[in-house]
C-alpha cells in the first residue's frame, strides 16, 4: 500500500515531474518502506545526504540553527537533492509522532539512472522546471 502512495507522492515531486507513471513505479520499486517511532532523527543539519523520504503517515518538525521553521505530514517530502548531490543537509527532521515513510537511497537511485535509458533527460527536465520556479519567486 505505501508504494503505490509513494508513487502518488511523487508525481508531485519537482525533480520527477517530467516522469511518466512507468518511471515513478521504477523509482518505487528500488525504495524501501520504514517505520520509526516519535523522536527519532531522520536527518541532522550539516551532515551529508544520501537518502530521499516522502511521508506516508505521521509528522515530523523540522528545524534550522535548533529553530523550529516548519512541520511536514503525509504526503510531504524531503531531500530530494540528496539523490544528485551529497551535500550537507540544511536541516534537521525530526518525527514528532510515530511515522511511516518511503526512503530511496542515492545508490537505487544511481542503479536507475544507469539501467534505464531516457530516465536521466526527464529528471533534468524535471530539475530544469524547480530552478525556474526558485529563479521566478525571487524575482517577485
Amino acid at each position: 500500500m505505501a508504494k503505490e502512495t509513494f508513487v502518488d507522492h511523487l508525481a508531485e515531486v519537482p525533480l520527477f515531474s517530467a516522469c511518466s507513471k512507468k518511471d515513478l513505479q521504477q523509482v518505487a520499486r528500488r525504495a524501501e518502506d520504514i517505520r520509526v517511532d516519535t523522536g527519532k532523527v531522520l536527518v541532522s543539519e550539516g551532515a551529508a545526504g544520501a537518502e530521499f523520504f516522502v511521508i506516508i503517515d505521521g509528522n515530523a518538525k523540522v528545524t534550522r540553527h535548533g529553530q523550529e521553521v516548519a512541520t511536514l505530514g503525509p504526503g510531504d517530502f524531503f531531500g530530494d537533492l540528496a539523490l544528485l548531490d551529497r551535500a550537507p543537509r540544511n536541516a534537521t527532521i525530526t518525527a514528532s509522532t510515530p511515522m511511516e515513510l518511503v526512503v530511496l537511497g542515492q545508490r537505487e537511485f544511481a542503479a536507475l539512472i544507469d539501467e534505464v535509458p531516457g530516465f536521466a533527460h526527464k529528471l533534468l527536465a524535471g530539475l530544469a522546471r524547480r530552478l525556474r520556479a526558485y529563479d521566478a519567486q525571487a524575482v517577485q
